[in-house]
């Protein structure tokens, strides 16, 4: 399946979720695409929806993304792996796969690291999923790769959303946000070539099927692309 409206994708995913719902315990649902995708908004856009539709002290849905178990910049450095920083092996992934795993468990409060984009860093313990929550919608670029460990997350999830334009429009995009960040033209160029187009194209050919396919085009709705 296909889309190019943030509003008929918020629909398509809403909808498919509302069709996998488990009776009973929590239901985790993994959205996942290349860099400068748009899965993120995307995401953050079904957990506001389905916390809107139910509104409650608690909240309905939590949003946890893969971003917090960036490994930190000076151990990157060290290993020389900052030039890297995006790519699988940059990321705490045993941590953030058993982290996912160990959702499926609701008898206790648990707590979750965040990035935090203008500080380059991850923050710990800054996302509190509560044990009453149904519904956790995973996000990150790695999340349908078939091999370990992501592989071990297939079972866990109740539902999967791959999001993921054309290559052209993700190098655009990718290049835009190294503009943005203050790079200049050269430089924004070759980080994007250097670093996150092969990040995609291991996302794009690496990743199994997942129950939705949409191709964003949200331009037209002035937001942000993030990782």
């Amino acid at each position: 399946m296909t889309s190019t409206s943030m509003e008929r994708d918020l629909g398509l995913v809403l909808d498919l979720i509302a069709s996998k719902r488990k009776a009973s315990g929590r239901t985790i649902i993994g959205i996942a695409g290349p860099p400068a995708s748009g899965k993120s908004t995307l995401a953050e856009s079904v957990v506001l929806a389905l916390n809107a539709e139910n509104p409650s002290t608690t909240p309905h849905a939590v949003l946890l993304p893969m971003d917090g178990y960036h490994l930190d910049n000076r151990l990157l450095e060290s290993r020389g792996l900052l030039s890297r920083k995006g790519a699988p092996e940059t990321f705490n992934a045993e941590g953030f796969c058993q982290a996912v795993i160990r959702l499926q468990n609701v008898d206790r409060e648990t707590f979750y690291p965040k990035f935090d984009r203008q500080m380059d860093l991850s923050i710990a313990n800054s996302i509190a999923i509560q044990p009453d929550t149904p519904v956790v919608v995973v996000e990150g670029n790695y999340l349908l790769l078939r091999e370990q460990p992501w592989a071990s997350l297939q079972d866990v999830f109740a539902a999967t959303v791959f999001v993921c334009p054309s290559m052209d429009a993700l190098k655009d995009r990718l290049k835009q946000r190294w503009l943005k960040h203050g790079l200049d033209p050269e430089a924004a160029l070759l980080r994007t070539t250097g670093n996150d187009l092969p990040n995609a194209e291991l996302v794009v050919t690496e990743s199994i099927s997942a129950d939705l396919h949409l191709t964003q085009n949200y331009t037209e709705f002035g937001v942000r692309y993030a990782y």
